[in-house]
């Protein structure tokens, strides 16, 4: 419905989409800023930290682009339209996520994807097939995890009921960290994204493997693997986390 809805007016959805677009390549000029005055950021050349913005942004673009919309849930918990949801024959999650469905989304899916085209032929790597399934691979675990940190941020508004910053901090605010390599930003926030909220498995870590460079941990190789257990792991948790809010949910009474 809401896909219809956006493409009634032709015209209004291609210049959104194209203003979605442009908003976030604006984030990628400023990396080309950037290089226009240095070398490196971080060890890393132009290419590599492309591959890093584009890995990242795919990633956050595929899981916003279907559970996005899913951060509006603390203004039903406050107002108590969540109710009409739990009265339809559907799950609930899938209603939320659909609730205003937002096309225009997918031109940052679509820079992120030009964006990733171009490094890929300029990054210093010798492409076998392992190598090259792992980009689309990074790109469906990357979003499974934004997917899941999506999910465990709605479900916190069933308790906190206005929270959709704090999920936006760690969604929209770690793909901007994801954007450029490990090795400008200090160990501990490293180790946090690693250990706590493990952000670093969307790309930072398999990309190191990728390129051949050494992990700024020095964890085991065999961590840089572990994107789809940690995505499998997370989503577990988002969705046990998603039940309880539910069952805890009580309307506004009014």
């Amino acid at each position: 419905m809401w896909m219809r809805s956006a493409l009634a007016y032709r015209a209004s959805f291609l210049m959104m989409a194209f203003g979605n677009f442009a908003a976030n390549a604006l984030d990628f000029v400023a990396i080309m800023l950037m290089f226009s005055r240095i070398d490196a950021l971080g060890g890393f050349s132009l290419p590599e930290v492309a591959f890093l913005y584009g890995t990242s942004g795919v990633s956050l673009g595929l899981a916003d682009l279907l559970l996005g919309s899913i951060e509006g849930l603390g203004r039903r918990v406050r107002d108590g339209t969540l109710d009409v949801l739990l009265l339809r024959p559907a799950p609930v999650f899938a209603q939320v996520a659909a609730d205003r469905f937002a096309l225009r989304r997918l031109g940052r899916l679509a820079q992120a994807l030009l964006v990733l085209g171009w490094s890929l032929p300029q990054l210093p790597v010798e492409w076998t097939v392992g190598r090259v399934l792992m980009v689309p691979l990074m790109a469906v675990c990357g979003s499974a995890i934004f997917a899941a940190v999506f999910t465990a941020g709605a479900a916190f508004q069933f308790w906190a009921q206005d929270a959709a910053e704090v999920q936006n901090s760690f969604t929209y605010g770690g793909h901007a960290m994801l954007q450029y390599p490990p090795t400008v930003f200090a160990r501990e926030l490293v180790r946090g994204v690693t250990f706590l909220v493990p952000l670093a498995f969307v790309n930072w870590l398999p990309a190191l493997r990728l390129l051949g460079r050494p992990d700024p941990l020095g964890l085991p190789g065999w961590v840089d693997f572990l994107g789809p257990v940690v995505a499998a792991l997370m989503c577990t948790g988002a969705g046990l986390a998603w039940r309880l809010g539910l069952r805890a949910y009580r309307s506004t009474g009014s």
